[in-house]
């Protein structure tokens, strides 16, 4: 060990007893009332010694107010090299930055957010943007292209460039767009693996749900296809009772509500009563005469009742 190294190690005597004169400093510099007690003490170099003071103030526990102070060579004065507040080993720090990018969760965006998308992601590749020249290895060969210009040129009144807008018809580009392609980037084979992994841990064949299903959402009748090639394991939710209402779903996945699972029975329709209770006979006021056992009434009216 160089006599250098030795020399840093032991700390200067009048620095190292300036332990007031660091306190003063360190008040000047906190609030009122936040340096606590002498700490320890930290030798930096020859004639330079930081004392380490407590800090009292709040939302800084575990920190330490570090007042660094020097002497000349061949000084009899201790002068001020800097005070700051450093973290001790227990500090209450804040935790690591964290890109944007890395911090953002799925339902944070809301109205009137912009999410920017980085020109590199994994999850897009570029896509047909209608440029009317066939990209290599194209099926559209050189002689269509040219004769669908032809045709264009056919069916315009004079000549090409003197009408105010170029048609459109038969171009690549308006064939693009009618065909919904006419995109700058779409989605790659990542972001199709990352979506599809995404959607089968919500709404997929290991969910609590699923695992409790009377059947899978394949043979569900509430199940919307979709296009594309995810449209092979996944569709969409349309049944408005079951909790996967308006979500992509894996055909893997099933409730509750399945369509089949638990037809209702058409309620059973009671059998015609024998007696017809709800029609009224007619029955006449006065008696016929050939109506029953009961003779013809007498002609004048009266009736022997047996006394005068």
């Amino acid at each position: 060990m160089s006599a250098a190294t030795t020399r840093s190690r032991t700390p200067d005597r009048l620095c190292a007893e300036a332990v007031d004169y660091a306190r003063t400093a360190a008040e000047e510099a906190a609030a009122p009332g936040v340096v606590g007690e002498h700490v320890e003490m930290v030798v930096e170099g020859d004639r330079v010694v930081t004392h380490l003071f407590e800090c009292k103030e709040f939302g800084y526990r575990g920190w330490r107010w570090a007042v660094t102070v020097a002497r000349a060579s061949r000084a009899k004065y201790v002068t001020l090299d800097e005070t700051v507040l450093l973290p001790g080993p227990d500090a209450l720090l804040a935790p690591e930055w964290v890109p944007w990018s890395e911090r953002l969760r799925p339902g944070d965006m809301g109205p009137g957010d912009l999410l920017p998308t980085e020109a590199d992601d994994l999850r897009l590749e570029p896509g047909y943007t209608g440029e009317d020249v066939p990209p290599p290895n194209s099926p559209l060969s050189d002689e269509m292209f040219e004769l669908v210009e032809a045709e264009d040129a056919e069916i315009t009144a004079g000549p090409v460039a003197e009408l105010p807008v170029a048609p459109a018809r038969g171009s690549i580009a308006a064939v693009a767009e009618e065909l919904g392609m006419r995109r700058a980037r779409v989605l790659s084979r990542y972001g199709l693996h990352v979506a599809a992994d995404r959607w089968e841990d919500s709404y997929g064949a290991k969910t609590p749900m699923a695992q409790a299903a009377p059947a899978t959402c394949v043979s569900c009748g509430f199940l919307q296809p979709v296009g594309g090639s995810l449209g092979q394991a996944f569709g969409v939710c349309a049944n408005e009772f079951s909790p996967a209402d308006g979500r992509v779903v894996s055909l893997a996945y099933g409730c509750g509500g399945h369509s089949e699972a638990a037809v209702m029975p058409t309620p059973p329709r009671p059998a015609p009563p024998v007696i017809d209770e709800t029609l009224v006979d007619a029955m006449p006021l006065r008696l016929e005469v050939d109506a029953g056992s009961v003779g013809a009434a007498p002609a004048d009216g009266a009736e022997d009742l047996g006394h005068s």
